[in-house]
């Protein structure tokens, strides 16, 4: 059902029914005027022959064919009713059970009819309808193919735009549909390509769409760069001020901002795509116990069943330290993280997460206060980042319960070597 439904043939099959439709109009129509000139034919012979029989009835001479005779027995009723009113007629029948054409006309109140055979006239009318017939359904079957052939390559070019559409979606900026360019536009006399049209207008826009991105990751990274050295001077500078709370204040300040430049560079460094994992095993269970334990108090830890797993301990550790920071921020405790198998859940008992970022996923510069906007900064960012390096599948949900519920799902596997 489901390939009956596709373009490809839906376009086949109105194709072969307009084809058809046409055909079976056309066999009628020539159907139609064969026939009539062909009974047509027959009917005027018959009627000449009645003629020569009423003529010879008039001057009583004896008529030469021994296919005229009064009131025939075998006369159609509508004949006979039509001569008695005193009119000639002639009409197709049946004589002794053979097909004939009869030709009456009235002769002293009675019926002289006479008949011509009819069964070589039937035939051939049905040698032409088979005829015709077989024409229709060799001209269906080969605009059917005709229609097939031009859907199939309509619908797979139409595929392909769609399948590059969904990987430019999914991030794939590199994606291009790629069909030649036949030219500029032809104008208003010339033929035009509209499937063309569409993917390059597609090419284009995810062209524009990359110099974009592209613009935006290296001004952040640019961004993140200049601010780093001042930085580092101001903290410097900050630290030979005299103890107290103004002191406090600045190098608070500037450590949230020395913070946020760190995240930026390493959010461009995950964004250019350099970045690559050095894989491990490790076992789970103790590697999530340590990080949380690294992380601070506030969160407990419970293994129902650990594994050994391929991935990077630095960047688990970042991923799991950014999710802790997140649920203590924006959610309430208790904090839980639990391991079972290859599947880490850290989840809180705040208020969850918006719908918007479980539809659409983190948006940087965003944090979870109404009062600065919606989002959630950087950390689940750079979570969704580090997760891609390591190849973990990422899940933001809510707990049925209430709270927010992070998954992660690492990969079990061989190392590259084989080990």
């Amino acid at each position: 059902m489901r390939a009956l439904s596709s373009l490809r043939w839906k376009i086949a099959l109105t194709t072969t029914m307009v084809c058809c439709m046409v055909a079976a109009a056309l066999g009628i129509l020539v159907h139609n005027v064969v026939a009539r000139q062909i009974v047509g034919e027959v009917r005027k012979e018959a009627d000449t022959e009645l003629d020569h029989a009423l003529g010879h009835y008039e001057y009583g001479t004896a008529h030469g064919d021994v296919n005229a005779a009064l009131d025939p027995p075998d006369l159609p009723a509508r004949l006979r009713a039509l001569v008695a009113r005193g009119q000639t007629g002639s009409m197709v029948g049946e004589q002794k059970d053979e097909p004939v054409m009869w030709a009456a006309g009235p002769a002293d109140d009675k019926a002289l009819a006479v008949w011509l055979p009819y069964g070589s006239t039937r035939d051939r009318l049905r040698d032409i309808d088979a005829a015709i017939l077989a024409s229709s359904a060799l001209a269906a079957g080969v605009v059917a193919l005709a229609g097939l052939f031009l859907a199939d390559r309509i619908s797979r070019r139409l595929a392909t735009t769609a399948a590059v559409a969904r990987r430019i979606s999914a991030g794939d900026l590199d994606a291009r549909v790629g069909f030649p360019a036949d030219g500029d536009d032809p104008g208003p006399g010339g033929t035009r390509d509209e499937v063309r049209d569409v993917a390059h207008a597609l090419d284009s826009m995810a062209g524009s769409l990359q110099d974009r991105l592209e613009a935006e990751k290296r001004f952040t990274a640019d961004v993140a760069h200049e601010l780093r050295t001042p930085l580092t001077g101001s903290l410097a500078a900050a630290s030979l001020l005299p103890e107290g709370r103004p002191k406090e204040m600045i190098n608070d300040r500037l450590k949230a901002l020395h913070l946020l430049t760190e995240d930026l560079l390493e959010i461009s460094r995950l964004d250019s795509g350099v970045e690559r994992a050095d894989l491990a095993r490790v076992e789970l269970g103790r590697a999530v116990e340590r990080a949380v334990a690294a992380a601070g108090p506030g969160a407990s830890v419970r293994v129902i069943r650990d594994a050994v797993v391929l991935t990077d301990r630095r960047r688990l550790d970042r991923i799991l330290a950014n999710l802790l920071a997140n649920a203590h921020k924006h959610g309430r405790p208790p904090v839980e993280v639990t391991v079972e198998g290859p599947v880490v859940a850290v989840r809180d008992h705040g208020p969850g997460y918006p719908p918007e970022l479980i539809e659409q996923g983190p948006q940087r510069f965003r944090t979870g206060d109404p009062g600065r906007g919606r989002g959630h900064g950087l950390g689940l960012t750079i979570v969704v980042g580090q997760a891609a390096v390591l190849e973990i599948a990422l899940s933001f949900a809510n707990a049925p319960d209430g709270g927010a519920l992070t998954t992660l799902a690492l990969p079990v596997g061989r190392l590259p070597d084989g080990s």
